[in-house]
């Protein structure tokens, strides 16, 4: 998490630096500053700072080194539990399939959002409830 940090702190100082390369190099050549490319520069650096902040917060208040850390650590020591998944699951492809029509709606017609919205309450629903149901139960 170490060098996770010192590489956000570094990005930060590069969005930093060329944001104001970018900013005077517009002041000079047209006069102006152009605030469409420099604002989005700015806040790429107050960005990576923000992520470079939190991780060496995390880092100082997890006490000791994470194995990711240490040379002499293996690959077995960083392994945690990534939790429960579903590989037999449908649920995930019929919300992205509701998302996908609810946005949808936004192209074609207002109403497509409210049936892809109804749609999308409904699969998720039972993503959340589906192990209160038993195993392959439908």
């Amino acid at each position: 998490m170490k060098v996770n940090a010192l590489l956000f702190w570094g990005l930060a100082a590069y969005f930093f630096i060329v944001g104001n390369v970018y900013a005077g190099w517009g002041l000079l050549a047209q006069g102006h500053i152009d605030w469409a490319g420099g604002t989005p520069l700015g806040l790429c650096a107050l960005l990576s700072a923000m992520i470079a902040f939190f991780l060496h917060r995390t880092r100082r208040s997890q006490g000791g080194e994470l194995p990711e850390d240490q040379r002499e650590a293996t690959v077995d020591e960083g392994d945690p539990e990534m939790g429960h998944f579903s590989p037999w699951s449908w649920w995930p492809f019929a919300l992205a399939a509701a998302c996908f029509l609810g946005f949808l709606g936004f192209v074609v017609g207002v109403w497509l959002v409210f049936i892809g919205a109804g749609f999308a309450a409904v699969c998720l629903v039972g993503w959340v409830y589906e192990y209160y149901r038993g195993f392959f139960a439908r």
